[in-house]
């Protein structure tokens, strides 16, 4: 048996972090079992699902290192859905009905006002041939609902029925097929809701393993009696919790709260995304893994917790300063250079600088300074724009090594009798502009004599 896991968003709006989060659960297991990838689109809803939000998704995935074995698209899969409903309807399990939404509201309520859950009663099963021609001639046209396996003789009289299955997250999880509403299959107009679709996508393109947000638990155990009622064996079902704000809301794509396209616009590394996105809400400790092949090894989705992971988006920033401060020059290389940092200096500023960088792009700033001088004006008293006069007047002649601030600041700690931030600071200043920066040691070979003579104030 071969590993296949897929991802299915629908291609409704971008794709955020909780999404990622999904998409690589499913991608790290598929790379730990030697597996396979399916990128899946259920975009059977036509009015808003669109080609250029599958494209972002794709651009997206592909940004954070997952690649897919195959990619498919539910609205041209119609016909095997077609083929499906025939199928369920030969076996009298799908069923035509007939209320309105707010018929429908109203029954609910009803149920409930007689202490009895608020599912669907299964009225339609006991319309008449008159009434269906009835509401057939009103213009009402039928939604179908899958006739759920939980009475023993007659439906009208649902009996506790549980539904088992080992989560590959969860462990040992229930449903009672009692306890929810004969599910809609098909809309009014003939489209399709989520359930079936992805059931017969399930089952034609092999998929052995469905890992998704705990959201779809109840919905686990209508898709299990669904695919035993199409004649197939269920996957394996794995369940993980959802990524929440702090303040407990949850993501959507809609208002595109923290999307993968906005971290990265953001500067966000994306194994910090993929880092984050995988080991919060674990027993894992967050911490930036440098690679996919180490997150790999890191990932163990039986090690999730049952409850909601909120994070902190700051969480975000901390990882990617860690990514970015032992970066090596090799994986730095070419975004360096399409931000202009480039030539025989580059490698050893990006050892100078990286230790200060919240993103890749900040390092411009300091190459600005080390090629430029100082963005700003130094704020110098009269005092020490004399002490760093003097200083600049002791600076060794060439060539120079990492050595050279030492010896230089030696020189000055001698003639002029300061030490500490006293000495520090007001070269600090003068020759970068800012109070702290990346260490000196590191930054004095790259400006050389001239240009370090050259920031006299």
């Amino acid at each position: 048996m071969i590993v296949t896991v897929r991802f299915a968003p629908s291609p409704t709006g971008r794709i955020h972090i909780g999404n990622a989060r999904t998409a690589l659960f499913n991608w790290l297991f598929a790379q730990k079992h030697r597996g396979r990838f399916i990128q899946r689109f259920d975009d059977t809803d036509t009015l808003r699902s669109r080609q250029e939000y599958a494209d972002s998704i794709l651009y997206d995935l592909h940004w954070l290192g997952i690649f897919q074995d195959a990619t498919e698209y539910q609205s041209r899969r119609i016909e095997a859905y077609d083929a499906a409903v025939e199928k369920l309807k030969a076996a009298g399990v799908l069923y035509p009905c007939y209320e309105t939404p707010e018929e429908l509201d109203l029954r609910r309520k009803i149920r409930r006002t007689r202490g009895l859950p608020p599912v669907y009663g299964r009225e339609a099963l006991e319309l008449t041939s008159a009434q269906v021609a009835e509401f057939e001639s009103d213009g009402r046209r039928p939604h179908w609902r899958f006739l759920l396996p939980n009475f023993a003789g007659d439906p009208m009289e649902p009996q506790r029925t549980e539904i088992h299955w080992n989560d590959v997250v969860r462990g040992d999880e229930t449903v009672d097929l009692a306890s929810v509403s004969d599910p809609v299959l098909v809309r009014e107009d003939g489209t399709y809701l989520y359930t079936l679709p992805s059931v017969v996508d399930d089952i034609d393109m092999a998929v052995t393993h469905v890992i998704r947000g705990d959201d779809h638990v109840t919905n686990t155990g209508v898709q299990i009696a669904l695919f035993k009622a199409l004649g197939s064996e269920p996957p394996a079902f794995g369940h993980h919790n959802l990524l929440t704000t702090i303040s407990g809301e949850g993501l959507s794509k809609r208002t595109g709260a923290l999307s993968i396209e906005g971290l990265r616009e953001a500067g966000i590394e994306p194994m910090a995304v993929a880092s984050l996105a995988v080991l919060i809400g674990t027993s894992e400790s967050v911490q930036a893994v440098p690679t996919m092949a180490d997150l790999v090894e890191r990932f163990d989705p039986a090690a999730t917790s049952k409850s909601a992971a909120k994070f902190d988006p700051d969480e975000l920033l901390v990882l990617n300063r860690s990514l970015l401060h032992h970066m090596p020059f090799e994986q730095a290389r070419d975004r360096l250079a399409a931000l202009g940092i480039a030539g025989d200096r580059a490698e050893a500023f990006w050892n100078a600088v990286r230790g200060n960088l919240d993103r890749l792009s900040d390092a411009t700033q300091w190459w600005a300074v080390v090629n430029e001088g100082p963005q700003e004006k130094p704020d110098l008293s009269a005092e020490d724009r004399e002490f760093v006069d003097k200083a600049l007047d002791l600076l060794p002649e060439e060539p120079w090594d990492g050595s050279i601030w030492r010896k230089w600041t030696g020189k000055v700690r001698e003639e002029s009798g300061r030490k500490g931030k006293a000495l520090f600071m007001p070269l600090r200043l003068a020759l970068t502009g800012l109070p702290s920066g990346p260490d000196l040691a590191d930054l004095l070979p790259l400006l050389g004599r001239e240009g370090t003579l050259a920031r006299r104030p």
